[in-house]
């Protein structure tokens, strides 16, 4: 009966994390709306973007976990700035500044290979057999991701710069998610969340400072204009602090890869949002790819041809 009541609670947890992956998903999907919102209607700069949100983010956390302030040790404290780096202001920063030398098609498409560069470092770093279904999952999703995000007319062209940007920031990701997969055993994912917004800010601070354009940090409190403040406690609340702690929530009970392929459902969320705030169109390549997106999830985590291979 024990047995049984313990099975029943795995899986209930299991289909919480599921649950969860696909509530971050949705954040993070329409997090760009606000962030295009202050960064092209107010003038906010990508670094100021990311600053104000997550050290709005990192004050909240630290409310809630101002009791425990440094790590277990030095080498998790270094550990925890590399996350801080990675997940913070390396991925945000060089991805936004990816859209100023490529196209914005080349930026969704390159940072969304992120999930590949994940199962193939697990791979080589915990010496993990990568499975047959991972990697065909992983192919079959990110051509879906090529085709929602060229649905809308794009062409692929190559742009050295951006693109080199717009890869380092889906290997940046890849970089946190193993990091923090050596921490989640040993700490809360609140002190994880807030530890890693800390350094991302940090790390971030001295492009502020030699920022040469103004400061809009005035136009969060000029009431008569409520949609920057708005849209910056959408990103610091739902997209940062929120988003983060489920998401480390959700790599602790599902694992590193498998939570990482629920990345390729962002650009689903995009276009969805898009249509319904912007009106854009869906074309039949924007249907097809979130098909094919859909379909190699399910290929990725029920897909495992290596056991049918050694029958």
């Amino acid at each position: 009966m024990t047995s049984n009541r313990t099975t029943a609670g795995k899986k209930y947890l299991v289909l919480l994390a599921h649950l969860g992956a696909l509530i971050t998903m949705g954040a993070w999907g329409t997090s760009f709306l606000s962030s295009k919102i202050l960064m092209q209607d107010g003038g906010f700069t990508p670094v100021e973007t990311f600053i104000y949100r997550f050290t709005a983010a990192y004050l909240l956390l630290l409310a809630l976990t101002f009791r425990k302030i440094l790590s277990l040790s030095w080498r998790d404290e270094l550990q925890f700035l590399v996350c801080g780096i990675c997940a913070g202001s390396l991925y945000f920063i060089t991805e936004n500044y990816a859209l100023k030398y490529t196209t914005t098609g080349n930026v969704s498409l390159l940072a969304s290979i992120s999930p590949l560069f994940t199962t193939i470092l697990m791979g080589i770093v915990f010496k993990t057999r990568i499975k047959t279904g991972e990697i065909i999952g992983s192919i079959v999703a990110f051509a879906g991701v090529g085709c929602v995000v060229f649905s809308s007319g794009d062409t692929l062209e190559i742009h050295p710069k951006g693109d080199f940007l717009a890869l380092s920031a889906a290997l940046s990701w890849a970089i946190y998610t193993i990091v923090v997969k050596r921490l989640i055993p040993h700490y809360s994912s609140l002190f994880i969340t807030r530890k890693l917004f800390f350094y991302g800010v940090l790390t971030a601070l001295p492009l502020l400072l030699l920022q040469h354009e103004p400061y809009h940090l005035h136009l969060l409190f000029d009431f008569s204009q409520p949609q920057y403040i708005m849209n910056l406690a959408f990103l610091a609340l739902m997209c940062s602090a929120a988003a983060y702690l489920i998401w480390n929530e959700v790599m602790k009970i599902l694992g590193s890869v498998t939570a990482s392929n629920y990345l390729y459902l962002q650009p689903i969320v995009t276009l969805v949002a898009a249509y319904f705030v912007f009106g854009e169109h869906v074309y039949l390549l924007g249907y097809i790819g979130c098909a094919l997106i859909i379909g190699g999830l399910v290929i990725a985590d029920k897909l495992n041809l290596d056991k049918k291979l050694k029958k």
